[in-house]
């Protein structure tokens, strides 16, 4: 099968959706389809190359920043990649399309299947959907109603990685054909890197993603013997680096695409993952904790409580900071205890979230529609 893929968020560009695509078109490709990505240029990344065996074309867009997109620079996106199209389809040809985000790319998708009878299905990630990112896109979302239920009405199905976000998109869209397969993530496990008294934390450094009663709460604590690894960027880092100017075992490593070789040692030298955001599409960074064998700290709210078991770590209200002191103190003075929701992480993310699991669920769904 011939499978067009858009993204704006493609490796090494963007958050969480960024890695789940690229893993999904490497899986295609896995299961001997051919795979080719439309997705934004930046900087000095190639127009074009091959990559694990998937095609992509980055075309020009305005981006100012590596790990977020504007909405005005997602326009960019559309107009080029509908411009790049028009051209690369006198010569091509596929046979289905997978769109990530029901918006802005759902909106190229609708355009194809109208002008070339291409039928898609979409991923949404949440910040596509109204009512997830209040802190982002709350303004936008007033405006995007009726193009969303175009879009969502002509896809083929549209797939989530949590019921939390199923139910978001029928409460605030409408009701369609929707199946939730969960994110996996490759596994970052690597032998011999021996554990140490680290909490690892990461993601775009927005107020919602709660590093602010992170960092509240392992100041409190004032263990000499742990370090804090924030690793992200984002408007809320000088506020951060503001609450953290006092303590010394508070690093912050700055923005570090999940690639990268520091990041992957840093996930497997730590004890502990934690993320305390007030929502969750599902959180991919717990999954991928969970390879490294990592205890997690998360909160009790939206699809994490889905993710995040209790055989695991500990799921904490964010109500509660005296919880979240409570908890990491516990984690941390209780080494058989850790040791097990390290264990159980481990073999939680072999269960349930491994990449062959998981892309034999999407390519399930491709076969349905061919």
């Amino acid at each position: 099968m011939h499978i067009l893929m858009l993204n704006y968020e493609f490796p090494p560009l963007g958050g969480g959706g960024s890695p789940v695509s690229y893993e999904i078109a490497k899986g295609y490709v896995g299961l001997g389809h051919s795979v080719t990505v439309v997705t934004m240029a930046y900087k000095d990344l190639p127009g074009y190359e091959i990559k694990d065996g998937i095609e992509i074309y980055r075309v020009p867009c305005w981006r100012s920043k590596k790990e977020i997109c504007h909405p005005w620079e997602q326009l960019t996106y559309i107009l080029s990649a509908k411009g790049f199209l028009k051209q690369h389809l006198k010569n091509h040809k596929y046979d289905i399309n997978h769109t990530h985000f029901i918006i802005p790319t759902g909106i190229i998708s609708l355009w194809l299947k109208k002008r070339y009878n291409l039928p898609y299905i979409i991923t949404s990630h949440g910040s596509d959907v109204p009512g997830y990112n209040p802190d982002r896109f709350q303004l936008l979302h007033k405006f995007t109603g009726p193009i969303l239920r175009r879009i969502c009405e002509n896809a083929k199905i549209i797939t989530t990685p949590s019921r939390y976000l199923k139910d978001l998109i029928e409460k605030n869209i409408g009701h369609y054909k929707i199946a939730v397969i969960p994110n996996s993530s490759r596994d970052f496990f690597v032998e011999n890197i021996k554990k140490e008294n680290i909490i690892i934390s990461s993601g775009r450094l927005l107020p919602r993603k709660g590093f602010h009663l992170l960092i509240e709460a392992f100041n409190q604590i004032n263990h000499p013997d742990w370090k804090l690894y924030i690793c992200g960027d984002g408007p809320y880092r000088k506020k951060l680096e503001e609450m953290a100017r006092n303590n010394r075992n508070i690093i912050f490593t700055g923005w570090l695409n999940n690639t990268e070789k520091e990041y992957r040692l840093l996930m497997n030298k730590a004890k502990i993952f934690a993320l305390l955001s007030s929502f969750e599409t599902q959180g991919i960074v717990f999954v991928e904790a969970m390879s490294a064998g990592c205890a997690i700290l998360s909160s009790n709210a939206t699809a994490c409580k889905e993710t995040v078991s209790k055989d695991i770590g500990y799921l904490v209200n964010l109500e509660n900071k005296k919880e979240i002191e409570e908890k990491i103190k516990e984690m941390i003075n209780r080494e058989r205890l850790l040791n097990k929701f390290a264990e159980n992480s481990r073999k939680r993310y072999e269960k349930d979230y491994t990449y062959n699991n998981v892309i034999n669920q999407y390519a399930k769904n491709l076969n349905g529609i061919s």
